[in-house]
């Protein structure tokens, strides 16, 4: 099977079976997709967009799951990756009243239609990505540790307007009815306070899978075991054993390095035995803690029992026993130790298999450049098991189809413009997730202006 994935990995990205599709939505042209398919945009923020609890809509659409709802709706629950410290959006009583990022939940037809849409989580900060639960909720990650206790992050913005710690993930119900959709708005504080990206869950096990992208630091791969098993217990409760992914017999293996594509590794796990942690400060005042060791704080814990190095681990999804993960930048030459300012990481991108049973990584697929797939970021699977990836770059982004052995191809292309004709081809993908019956892909433009696709069509047809 290595063989037969290192193969098929070199196939040419087939860019030429995508052709112009007008939206659904006004007739403009905003993506290539294959002959048959058929797309419509909703809340683009581009223009303001204000949601039936009178919330206005922040951009940064990211990561974001899909429910059944009732009468053939489904329900998505939505990250908006907002940083900075800034007033909350949307009504109720947020985490933190200085924190702009959050989830939005919306009612929608198969076909992209909104039928209802509230603010489910307020007062957070870069809300990055997350998972979809099977007892029916979305786990919301903030990738950040900012807060009122730590210095300015990478942009240098003062963090003493903040009230409370971030670096958190928190569960938010999938319910139509804002009343019941509303997050406890509490924080999961033994899965760890660092740059959370995704999660995804084994009903099995009970394990919670984190990722973390920590960009200029290498970054680990996580679980997280609740106190009480959330299949039995209906919601995910804090309290539980945070631990870190090592390779068995390796100490600080340097997985962001290049792989052979199909290589395995048997791993073991670490414990995190300090999770969480507050840093003291006087309120008004810009905290003594640098940003960079709490970034560090829990990475560093696994790093000393020989945890494992990886570069910025992003989406995941689980499927059928294994943990599907995207390392943005791995793939090119190994790092010396475990910084690098400029960005911790010297591929085009990586994908991983955590095959939960065996307990055993595998190398799925590595990139042989920009070309092939382009810093890979948001991932979901499709019913019948093919992995649909969002790039994330600078140039064009795509969306790409990922076989369980490693053969690549185009699924979509942004080749987005805004109303004054500028060309925003360059606005990633993001939030990537199949409705339950798995005939409608909805996806995210994560800018300051936003929006949200529902894209529908003969996937069965072009392998997905």
């Amino acid at each position: 099977m290595a063989q037969q994935a290192a193969q098929a990995a070199h196939v040419a990205p087939r860019a030429v079976d995508l052709v112009p599709v007008e939206d659904k939505r006004d007739g403009k042209v905003r993506l290539h997709l294959p002959p048959g398919f058929k797309y419509r945009s909703f809340h683009d923020t581009e223009a303001p967009v204000v949601l039936h609890d009178g919330t206005e809509l922040p951009g940064r659409h990211d990561g974001m799951g899909a429910f059944r709802g009732p009468d053939d709706t489904f329900i998505l629950v939505r990250n908006h990756e907002v940083n900075n410290p800034r007033p909350a959006f949307g009504p109720g009583k947020p985490y933190d009243p200085m924190a702009g990022g959050g989830t939005t939940t919306i009612q929608v037809t198969r076909r992209g239609e909104v039928l209802r849409s509230f603010t489910s989580l307020n007062g957070t900060m870069m809300n990055c990505s997350g998972g979809r639960m099977p007892w029916g909720a979305w786990v919301t990650c903030e990738e950040t540790v900012n807060g009122p206790d730590v210095g300015p992050d990478f942009t240098g913005a003062s963090n003493v307007p903040l009230t409370k710690p971030h670096g958190y993930v928190f569960e938010v119900p999938a319910k139509h009815r804002q009343s019941a959709g509303q997050s406890t708005r509490k924080p999961i504080r033994n899965a760890g306070r660092f740059a959370h990206e995704a999660v995804s869950f084994d009903p099995k096990d009970g394990y919670l899978y984190l990722t973390e992208d920590n960009f200029a630091f290498a970054s680990g791969f996580y679980r997280y075991r609740p106190p009480a098993h959330p299949m039995k217990a209906g919601r995910l409760k804090d309290g539980g054993r945070l631990q870190m992914l090592k390779v068995k017999g390796t100490r600080n293996a340097h997985l962001e390095g290049h792989q052979v594509e199909g290589a395995t590794y048997d791993v073991q796990w670490v414990d995190i035995d300090e999770p969480d942690v507050l840093y003291p400060y006087e309120p008004g005042e810009v905290a003594p803690t640098p940003n960079d060791t709490a970034l560090t704080h829990v990475s560093s814990q696994g790093w000393a029992k020989g945890a494992a190095y990886f570069s910025r681990l992003e989406g995941q999804v689980y499927d059928r026993g294994v943990v599907y993960f995207t390392s943005t930048q791995g793939g090119g030459l190994a790092e010396d130790g475990s910084h690098d300012p400029a960005g911790f990481g010297n591929g085009s991108g990586q994908v991983w298999a955590y095959h939960t049973r065996s307990k055993r990584l595998r190398a799925l697929f590595q990139s042989s450049g920009p070309l092939q797939l382009d810093l890979p970021d948001n991932i979901t699977t499709s019913p019948r098991g093919t992995l649909v990836v969002c790039e994330d770059n600078t140039n064009d982004n795509f969306i790409r189809g990922l076989s369980p052995n490693g053969r690549i191809w185009d699924i979509a292309l942004n080749r987005l413009r805004s109303s004054t004709d500028v060309d925003r081809s360059n606005d990633e993908f993001a939030g990537s997730t199949f409705s339950p019956d798995g005939r409608t892909l909805f996806v995210n433009i994560q800018a300051s202006a936003g929006m949200t696709f529902a894209i529908w069509g003969p996937w069965r047809s072009i392998g997905v």
